[in-house]
C-alpha cells in the first residue's frame, strides 16, 4: 500500500467536505484554527498510540524542540480564537438598520481595507447583506428573515444538542471538560447543554468514585428534526473513519467472512433507465430495514435485558446520483 499517497488523496477529499461545510447555507464559518487544530490533534494522536515525540518530530520534518514548542504553544491556547473578519463584518452590519461603507471602514480600520472591500463583496454576493449606491457611498442592511429563507444562524441550540448528543454516543463516556475540548466550546456554554439532554433522557449521568461522567446508548435523529444535519453528518463521517481505522487494525484485505470493512458500487445509468428506482431506491430501502432491524433488536433487549459482554456495531450507507451537470 503506497500510505503517502493514500493520506494525499484522504486529505483532499477532507478539505473539499470542509470547503463544503464552511460555505454552506452562505454562511463563511471562519477557518483560520483549522490548520493549527488539525497539527495538535494529530500529534496528540500519534502519542495515544504510542508514538514517541522524537518520531512524532520526525514524521512532520521538524527538529525535536520546534515540535514541542509548537505543541505546548498551541495546546495553551483558547478554544475560542475569535472571529474571522467576515464574521466580524457580517455581525456588525447586522447590527444597524442601515451601515455605510464609510462606518464599515471607520469600525474596521486596523484590517487591511482590500480585505473589507472583498468581505462586503461577498456578503452581498451571497444574499446575506443588500447594498445601494457605489463606493464610499454605498450603504449596507441587513436580509430580513424572509429573504434570508433558509439560512440558520450557527448559534441554533437544536443542532448543538444533535452535535453534543452524538459526540457524547460516539466517544462516551465523557467529562463535562473533555466534552468541552471535543466540542471546541467553553465549559459554560456546553453545561446547559448537556443538563436539557439528561433532562429530556436523551443523555445518562453516571457518577463513580467522585467523577461524573455523560453517556448515551443510542442516537436518533429523524427526518422531521428541526435541527441535527450537523449531527448526523458527523455521525456518517465518524462512522467511515472508525470503520477503516479498525479494519487497517485488523487487515486491510478483503473477505467474504468479514464483520469489519464496506464496500463501494459504482452503477452508470439515466432517467427513465429501467433499472433506475431498482438502483436509486437502495438508499430508502437500507433505511426501512435497518429501522427496522434495529427496533426489533431494541424490543429483544428490552424483554431480555443487556449482557455484560454486549458489543455495539454501527452500519452505515451512502449513496450519491452524480448527474452530468455535477460532474462537470
Amino acid at each position: 500500500m503506497n500510505q503517502r499517497t493514500l493520506i494525499d488523496g484522504i486529505v483532499r477529499q477532507t478539505v473539499v467536505l470542509i470547503a463544503e461545510l464552511a460555505t454552506a447555507g452562505g454562511i463563511r464559518a471562519p477557518l483560520a484554527h483549522v490548520a493549527e487544530q488539525v497539527f495538535v490533534e494529530l500529534a496528540q494522536e500519534l502519542e495515544r498510540q504510542g508514538v514517541t515525540q522524537s518520531v512524532s518530530a520526525d514524521m512532520f520534518g521538524m527538529a525535536l524542540r520546534t515540535y514541542q514548542r509548537r505543541t505546548e504553544r498551541l495546546e495553551r491556547s483558547e478554544t475560542d480564537r475569535g472571529r474571522s473578519l467576515w464574521e466580524a463584518v457580517f455581525e456588525h452590519v447586522r447590527q444597524g438598520s442601515v451601515v455605510s461603507r464609510e462606518d464599515v471602514f471607520k469600525r474596521f480600520r486596523h484590517d487591511d481595507e482590500v480585505a473589507l472591500r472583498a468581505v462586503l463583496r461577498d456578503l452581498t454576493e451571497s444574499g446575506l447583506v443588500f447594498s445601494s449606491g457605489k463606493g464610499r457611498n454605498a450603504v449596507y442592511r441587513l436580509a430580513t428573515e424572509e429573504e434570508l429563507g433558509a439560512l440558520r444562524h450557527r448559534g441554533d441550540r437544536a443542532a448543538l444538542d444533535a452535535l453534543v448528543w452524538s459526540i457524547v454516543f460516539r466517544e462516551g463516556p465523557l467529562s463535562l471538560g473533555r466534552l468541552a475540548e471535543l466540542c471546541r466550546l467553553p465549559a459554560k456554554d456546553v453545561e446547559p447543554v448537556v443538563d436539557g439532554l439528561v433532562g429530556s433522557g436523551r443523555l445518562e449521568r453516571v457518577e463513580s468514585g467522585g467523577k461524573r461522567e455523560y453517556r448515551s446508548r443510542e442516537l436518533v435523529l429523524g427526518f422531521d428534526d428541526p435541527a441535527g444535519w450537523e449531527a448526523a453528518v458527523l455521525d456518517h463521517f465518524s462512522a467511515v473513519v472508525r470503520t477503516i481505522a479498525r479494519k487497517l487494525a485488523l487487515t486491510p484485505e478483503a473477505s467474504a467472512k468479514d464483520e469489519v470493512g464496506g464496500s463501494t458500487y459504482h452503477f452508470v445509468l439515466w432517467r427513465g433507465h429501467p433499472m433506475e428506482e431498482e438502483i436509486l431506491g437502495e438508499l430508502r430501502r437500507f433505511r426501512e430495514r435497518q429501522t427496522k432491524l434495529r427496533d426489533r433488536l431494541d424490543r429483544y433487549n428490552e424483554e431480555n435485558g443487556i449482557s455484560p459482554e454486549a458489543f455495539g456495531v454501527t452500519a452505515y450507507f451512502g449513496q450519491c446520483p452524480v448527474e452530468n451537470d455535477d460532474a462537470e
